[in-house]
């Protein structure tokens, strides 16, 4: 694969050790090529905008301008994707990053090959990154106290069919295309089709933005027996 073709990656994190290993690791995949690395946020949305990378991996505590902030700027103003670090326990702000536009988590320890695999599947863009990472996520934070059901999010519902609707229900619970294909029975193009269809009408990004708009529109509650 040529450097005109490998997918363009950015790495943001202000730790010195974990960027060079990030960037070295990734750096070293064939079909892979870091294009930069930034050691602040506010360092990251000027390099993407320059490099314009398809991949930022983007650690969410950093100085200047932290990750989530960071990440939406990129997201509002570029088409590149983003896979927010996380020591998952001790970052209590993720959930913003999901609704500023991020594509997926990646938690530190992550081996190598997970680490690759993580930026390809983000750049892919049609599959949920660590799904039971992300469901664990965002059920433990819509627990918190003053989180609810968005009215108008729950309007927005209206506009799907009963097949979108469950698609979006598994979607939600980290499932990925084939295991939704089998719980409702069809192929995974036509579960691809549906997708697309709910992320459409829903005018979101991703799929991680419909697992936040499943829980927020209250389609989808915490604790609820998997459909």
């Amino acid at each position: 694969m040529t450097e005109e073709t490998a997918l363009r990656v950015l790495v943001a994190d202000d730790q010195d050790l974990f960027r060079a290993a990030f960037a070295m690791i990734l750096d070293a995949q064939p079909d892979m090529a870091v294009v930069g690395e930034a050691a602040d946020g506010a360092a990251a949305v000027r390099a993407a905008e320059e490099l314009r990378p398809d991949v930022v991996v983007m650690d969410v505590r950093m100085p200047v301008m932290n990750g989530i902030e960071a990440t939406r700027r990129i997201c509002a103003a570029l088409p590149a994707r983003v896979l927010v670090l996380t020591m998952f326990d001790s970052d209590e702000h993720v959930y913003d990053a999901l609704r500023a536009g991020a594509g997926g988590f990646l938690l530190k320890d992550i081996r190598r090959d997970e680490l690759a695999d993580a930026v390809r599947v983000v750049a892919a863009g049609d599959a949920l990154l660590a799904p039971a990472v992300t469901r664990r996520l965002v059920e433990d934070l819509v627990r918190r106290p003053g989180h609810g059901v968005v009215p108008r999010l729950a309007a927005r519902l209206a506009g799907l069919t009963e097949r979108e609707a469950a698609t979006l229900r598994q979607v939600a619970r980290g499932r990925s295309n084939a295991e939704i294909a089998a719980a409702m029975v069809v192929s995974e193009h036509t579960v691809k089709t549906h997708v697309s269809h709910v992320l459409a009408k829903l005018g979101l990004r991703d799929r991680v933005q419909a697992v936040v708009f499943a829980y927020e529109s209250g389609l989808v509650v915490p604790g609820d027996p998997a459909d």
